[in-house]
């Protein structure tokens, strides 16, 4: 499953799902708003585009580290701290290459889908996208 979406999703489910013959490991990610200093997210992203970027990760984590298989789950909307923003779920023959693949996934989705955020924050909202910190106003 490769998905932008405002609900949150079943993780068992998922997990249930990546257990497949063959899958001798599953990493799974799963990225959740945090209290630091934030009341909550606020998630936007063009959407298209940013599932078609999904979808080549998807596809060459699966290539270059032989998985088995990849599910990527990318929230957007309004979230609470405590909720999930981003599930990964990676499954391949061996831990090393699930691994692999997981933090190759998460570093690509940071370095460039165009997915914003908008911490809450008490002392003033900010916006930041991927590795980038970015002050007032959103920044592509």
């Amino acid at each position: 499953m490769i998905a932008i979406q405002t609900d949150d999703v079943d993780i068992g489910a998922l997990i249930s799902a990546a257990k497949k013959q063959g899958t001798g490991a599953l990493v799974i990610f799963d990225g959740v708003v945090r209290d630091d200093d934030i009341s909550g997210m606020e998630l936007e992203a063009y959407q298209d585009i940013a599932t078609q970027e999904l979808e080549k990760i998807a596809r060459d984590a699966t290539r270059q580290f032989n998985l088995l298989h990849v599910d990527i789950v990318h929230r957007i909307g309004r979230l609470v701290v405590g909720e999930n923003i981003l599930i990964i779920i990676v499954g391949a023959g061996h831990r090393k290459e699930a691994y692999e693949g997981s933090r190759f996934i998460i570093e690509n989705i940071k370095k460039g889908v165009p997915i914003w955020k908008k911490e809450l924050r008490r002392n003033g909202d900010r916006w930041v996208q991927g590795e980038h910190q970015h002050g007032s106003g959103k920044s592509l």
